[in-house]
């Protein structure tokens, strides 16, 4: 996905409290939409039990990623199979170690030093 994208309204807009006039120009990120704090509170915290919330991750509407739903399946079927198979899988360093990457395109750690 692209970091940003640069759209050309085709007709007067109000997005929030600015009015948008056509044939004006926005540069969108969707990076910076998938961490909207109104949606998923602190983003720089690993929640795997918050609640569903809309993003942008896959693309949206006709130009939603075709492999969305295989990427999903994958997770529904990897995780659970890897903790079965290592059920002693844990971090080798404390949680506050953790680095991440935060000047690239996608938000990821760095390194997850892991143990079973």
């Amino acid at each position: 996905m692209a970091s940003s994208l640069a759209l050309e309204a085709t007709e007067d807009v109000t997005v929030g409290d600015h009015r948008v006039r056509a044939g004006q120009r926005v540069v969108v990120s969707p990076l910076a939409a998938n961490c909207d704090p109104s949606l998923i509170g602190d983003g720089s915290a690993l929640d795997v039990r918050r609640r569903p919330v809309p993003h942008l991750t896959f693309g949206f509407g006709v130009h939603q990623c075709l492999g969305q739903q295989l990427a999903g399946l994958e997770l529904r079927i990897a995780l659970p199979a890897l903790l079965r198979r290592f059920p002693g899988l844990r971090l080798v360093v404390p949680e506050t170690d953790l680095r991440f990457r935060v000047n690239g395109p996608v938000y990821a750690l760095r390194a997850l030093p892991i143990t079973w």
